[in-house]
């Protein structure tokens, strides 16, 4: 335990130094010229502030324990004026753990993303028609929840299917803490139950995929626009008489990485750009973060997973009620609940045991 604290401290030491080098460079005449070096300087020291406060507190604490320790030791101070010492380190005493508890606590969620603005995407897997009909009950699940937080929700793009299933579904969450209590939904989906189309009554399984991606501001990622192609093409599909006379449909390519972007469901070609340009920012800035996260230890990261949609995260039985969660074997017999937005219990459950294991590895 002494040594795990002595690792905490060194860290924090070094905090409290970046902390301080940050506050010279803010009132560096030279940097206050550059507004984007200001606002992610500003950012940076905003995120450490809450530690740095704490830690400052921390080594009072100690200091004053540390002084009451000294007036002990002296043999020329009165009895009563010991007994005062006594008691005052026995109150910073009941202070000191809880506060590097809480300062641990704080330590390893740094260096996570605190992006109020998520891009969530939902694609249908195996299942055919019942997955699409599956992601579109995800897609309802997600925005219930996210109303019920007073969260605004912002629909990008729909591909449907004849039934009103979603082949895929893209769209925007903005609210405080979205991807502190969403991140942990990024991964694959499974459901059994008995489809509508199924006339046997016989349970069948489908799956859907989920990628929940941080919306970064475009302070925070800087994209070279020599690095992405624009095509641009009438769109497909339903839209009216515009759909064949105007080439709104706008197609983004990131040479670096691959990424493409493709838009087409608004009529107006600057809409589906501006739309496009936000989806590949936050596809872009994720694919950043996961490599940073590599670099970093891999036990850093969070401890339930990557978030990959390869990764099988979840199983909604319906004959069963039953939702479990295979990251952290938990099943909650409330299906019917979570399904229409109660999410708190999951989604809460999944916070507190990633919190957990990162105490664990700190």
């Amino acid at each position: 335990m002494a040594e795990k604290n002595d690792s905490l401290l060194a860290k924090l030491d070094e905090i409290e130094e970046r902390y301080s080098e940050i506050e010279k460079q803010i009132t560096d005449p030279a940097i206050a010229t550059y507004s984007a070096r200001l606002i992610s300087l500003s950012k940076e020291q905003g995120k450490l502030k809450t530690i740095v406060t704490k830690y400052r507190e921390y080594k009072k604490t100690v200091a004053g324990i540390e002084d009451a320790e000294q007036i002990i030791k002296d043999s020329t101070v009165d009895e009563d004026f010991r007994d005062l010492a006594k008691e005052e380190i026995q109150q910073l005493e009941d202070k000191k753990n809880p506060l590097l508890e809480e300062i641990a606590n704080s330590l390893i969620m740094a260096d996570e993303i605190s992006a109020n603005s998520v891009i969530m995407e939902i694609r249908a897997g195996t299942g055919g028609e019942e997955a699409a009909l599956f992601a579109r009950d995800l897609y309802n699940m997600y925005t219930r929840y996210a109303d019920g937080r007073k969260w605004k929700v912002e629909n990008l793009s729909f591909s449907t299917t004849e039934k009103n299933g979603f082949r895929e579904v893209i769209f925007g969450i903005k609210g405080p803490g979205v991807w502190s209590e969403l991140v942990y939904e990024g991964g694959g989906h499974r459901v059994q139950r008995v489809p509508q189309t199924e006339s046997q009554g016989r349970i069948h399984t489908s799956a859907a995929t989920v990628a929940v991606l941080p919306e970064p501001e475009e302070v925070d990622i800087q994209i070279n626009p020599d690095d992405v192609v624009e095509h641009v093409s009438r769109a497909s599909g339903p839209g009216g008489q515009n759909v064949n006379k105007v080439s709104s449909a706008v197609k983004l390519e990131h040479i670096p990485t691959g990424i493409t972007v493709n838009m087409q469901d608004e009529q107006s070609q600057h809409k589906n750009r501006a739309k496009a340009w936000r989806i590949l920012r936050s596809r872009i800035y994720e694919e950043e973060e996961k490599k940073k996260r590599a670099e970093r230890d891999s036990q850093r990261k969070t401890m339930i997973g990557s978030g990959d949609r390869s990764d099988k995260i979840r199983t909604y039985n319906y004959p069963q009620n039953r939702l479990t969660d295979h990251r952290i074997n938990l099943s909650l017999y409330n299906l019917d609940k979570i399904m229409n937005g109660d999410m708190g219990e999951i989604v809460a459950a999944l916070k507190d045991y990633d919190r957990q294991q990162r105490l664990k590895n700190i």
